[in-house]
């Protein structure tokens, strides 16, 4: 198994950036492909961005095209999301997701706790 942890969120402007990291415990890190989901007030959970196992391919949900840039550090067990431009839209709680197999679809196996990004206009 895998514990993943979370951190980086907070309260941004508009036109803003911020950087999401989670971090997994355990020694196998490179067996997991990994992604963002994120759930904002009165909506389900929603495919953000994930990254497979050797980091060579990402995939990303339309509406963070261009915007949002997820990535690995195998030297620190973690992955992170880079978020730019930031829109009011993109308040939410983001969950960091691990799978052993890629895509990670709806329900991958393996959560964080999740942080709370929130961006005012």
């Amino acid at each position: 198994q895998v514990q993943l942890v979370e951190l980086g969120g907070g309260l941004v402007q508009a036109g803003g950036s911020l950087r999401l990291s989670c971090s997994a415990s355990g020694r196998t890190f490179g067996t997991y492909a990994m992604g963002w989901f994120r759930q904002a007030p009165g909506q389900e959970r929603e495919f953000v961005a994930d990254i497979t196992w050797s980091g060579g391919t990402t995939y990303y949900a339309d509406s963070v095209k261009g915007r949002f840039t997820i990535s690995r550090d195998y030297a620190k067990n973690t992955v992170y999301l880079q978020m730019n431009n930031l829109k009011p839209e993109d308040t939410a709680v983001y969950y960091c997701a691990a799978s052993t197999t890629w895509p990670l679809g709806a329900y991958p196996p393996y959560w964080g706790q999740g942080t709370q990004v929130t961006v005012s206009s």
